[in-house]
């Protein structure tokens, strides 16, 4: 798998750097020739495979594992062997991250002392299904942090918060063609070691990591190993149209419902209200100020004090 797709890279150079001037892949000639090199020596000592593959028990979650030193976004790593056939189950690690991007197109922080990871999925669903795939990723990371006897709490839609404060974020992205789904990103940044005195003054007092949460020591060989054995056991509950177990999990692990919170959605529109649930589709159910209910589809939440 390394060597055809470093000749798929190096083959495609010329295609690649069109995308990249539309916009498609933000990377330009010499970021082709260091990801190329990269892929042609993609086991280094950051995190070692091998290691996370004698900690799995998954089908196909992990068998093929590209560990990066640095990259732009492992997301956008994902993408482009998604598009040159990569199997789904490939995940894409890196130490680093120079353009790591949240939801909306906002900056993920992502420097040394986190754990930076996109999976490639291939699910055979509709596009209005995708969100769901969010929901299930909190279930597994949250699962997976609760057997390090950590609290840890679901925000929704793509955060998973400890104490309040956040230490996971999730974007999945979707390539779908009208009612089919090519293949899904779900990209995972959780702060393992990350010094948060070095994060911007917005984002310090709200950001948390594990080694802060906990005095127990794990490798973070053994955090990844963990969480992809979580998930594809979500994601096969996804697959197979087993909604309600997930949401289950969801909402019994959740920060959101039963909190006082304020969305913020595009345009400016801001909406306050309590969180009274989710819907079968993953929207939030806000009960507005009035006693409306509103259902909402997409937003930042922030849980206030009511």
């Amino acid at each position: 798998m390394k060597k055809s797709m470093q000749e798929l890279l190096s083959k495609n150079r010329e295609k690649i750097s069109e995308e990249a001037a539309e916009g498609i892949f933000q990377i330009d000639e010499e970021k082709i020739a260091e990801f190329i090199k990269e892929v042609g020596n993609y086991e280094i000592d950051y995190i070692p495979s091998g290691k996370i593959r004698k900690n799995l028990n998954t089908k196909y979650i992990g068998n093929e594992i590209y560990s990066f030193k640095e990259v732009e976004s492992t997301n956008s790593v994902a993408k482009f062997l998604s598009r040159f056939g990569a199997k789904e189950g490939t995940i894409i690690l890196s130490e680093i991250q120079t353009k790591g991007k949240g939801r909306r197109g906002k900056k993920w922080e992502s420097p040394t002392g986190g754990i930076w990871l996109s999976i490639i999925l291939k699910p055979d669903i509709e596009p209005s299904k995708a969100p769901i795939i969010t929901l299930a990723t909190g279930v597994a990371v949250a699962k997976t942090l609760r057997g390090m006897n950590i609290d840890a709490r679901i925000k929704w839609p793509n955060d998973i918060l400890i104490n309040h404060k956040k230490v996971c974020g999730i974007l999945t992205e979707a390539n779908a063609k009208f009612s089919t789904v090519d293949y899904v990103i779900v990209g995972v940044g959780i702060d393992t070691r990350v010094d948060t005195n070095i994060l911007a003054d917005d984002l310090r007092e709200k950001t948390t990591s594990i080694d802060n949460e906990t005095p127990e020591e794990i490798e973070e060989y053994e955090i990844i190993a963990n969480f992809l054995n979580e998930f594809e056991d979500v994601y096969e509950l996804f697959k197979a149209g087993e909604f309600d177990e997930i949401l289950y999990d969801w909402r019994r692990m959740s920060q959101t419902i039963g909190s006082y919170v304020e969305i913020k959605q595009p345009l400016g529109k801001v909406l306050r209200g309590t969180a009274v649930g989710i819907n079968n589709q993953g929207a939030l159910i806000l009960e507005l100020e009035n006693g409306d209910l509103k259902k909402i589809i997409s937003g930042e939440c922030i849980i206030r004090e009511g």
